[in-house]
């Protein structure tokens, strides 16, 4: 099959033909009708997850259809077009019993702990609780966008967040994860308050559901700003890109019992960021993680979308080929995108 291969960390990405894959006993293969390129595919070839073996071929976000089964698969036959979140669990340890599939202890990530998406064939593990079948009305691009960043965001809001309708929510950084978040909270009821460095992209976020903005880039004090658009503070707020600054912002500008959810990872010099812990003990404040969601959960996510209450394929930019992703990659930590890139072209 052709895919994108990388041998060593920060390093050419290329397309070549390698050995097509074959399922676990437990697993399938599916061909891949769209893949999404994400910012966590940069930090994987960054060299920031200690899971990837080089040589490596990333992507994680994906839709296609399944064309090999192993024996022990019981759900799911060849033919059925599916999408998967981006953890998958193995369904025996103490974390998937309890039905938190997104913090398994046993987890496996395509893309990260083996071979990805971004390739014409991928292997996923565990099919009978990590596979989601699509509904018709849902076009494979849509289903490709889904697995990391919108599942993510909308665990993050609905699940962590409890995100209820009049709640002020503020979401910091409007890439992938936060124009989800945007969405998502904006079909509960909430209102937005979207913070990032580029006008066009915060226009993109109020098209898409945010009542304010702020230009963090060009605000004095992005605390008390928010605070003053949320008169007193913000219900919720997400760290939706994952830095040292926006992590203490989301937290600094909670009003009294708010919760902070870190969804943006956190890597390198930003793993262990400055948190002003004072505010978090006075006023009640609550901080919470968000990895993820789980196979079971996206029934409700995918009736929001086939009612038409969210609209994730308004977050794509633009589709581009599987060789594009040679150039695409490397360069997520330019910003240069507003919305998202999907693969949907595999031949050119």
């Amino acid at each position: 099959m052709r895919a994108i291969v990388y041998e060593r960390f920060q390093g050419p990405l290329t397309l070549q033909n390698v050995v097509d894959p074959t399922p676990k006993h437990h697993g399938v293969v599916v061909k891949v009708t769209a893949t999404g390129l994400c910012r966590s595919d940069w930090h994987g070839w960054m060299g920031h997850d200690t899971d990837i073996e080089l040589p490596h071929v990333p992507g994680h976000e994906l839709a296609g259809i399944i064309v090999e089964v192993g024996k022990d698969v019981k759900n799911f036959k060849v033919g059925d077009r599916v999408t998967v979140p981006f953890v998958c669990g193995c369904g025996t340890c103490p974390q998937c019993h309890s039905g938190n599939h997104q913090v398994c202890d046993n987890q496996t990530q395509p893309g990260f702990t083996h071979w990805g998406s971004f390739a014409e064939y991928v292997t996923l593990d565990h099919a009978d609780i990590n596979l989601v079948k699509l509904p018709e009305e849902i076009m494979d691009i849509t289903a490709a966008i889904l697995g990391c960043r919108f599942v993510t965001s909308f665990r993050a809001v609905v699940d962590q967040g409890k995100v209820q309708g009049g709640q002020f929510v503020a979401v910091h950084g409007c890439g992938g994860v936060g124009l989800s978040a945007i969405m998502i909270a904006n079909a509960l009821g909430a209102q937005v308050i979207a913070i990032d460095i580029h006008d066009e992209t915060l226009k993109l976020a109020s098209e898409l559901g945010a009542t304010k903005t702020v230009n963090a880039s060009k605000s004095s004090n992005v605390v008390e700003e928010v605070r003053g658009l949320t008169h007193g503070g913000a219900h919720v707020s997400l760290d939706a890109l994952g830095s040292q600054v926006t992590c203490f912002n989301s937290v600094a500008n909670l009003r009294k019992r708010g919760k902070h959810i870190q969804v943006g990872l956190m890597t390198g010099d930003h793993q262990h960021p400055k948190v002003p812990m004072d505010k978090v003990l006075a006023n009640e404040l609550e901080i919470l993680g968000s990895h993820g969601m789980q196979a079971f959960r996206y029934s409700a996510m995918l009736e929001m979308i086939k009612e038409g209450k969210l609209q994730p394929e308004k977050l794509v930019e633009r589709t581009i080929s599987l060789e594009d992703i040679t150039i695409e990659l490397p360069n997520m930590d330019k910003f240069s995108n507003k919305g998202i890139l999907v693969i949907d072209d595999f031949e050119r």
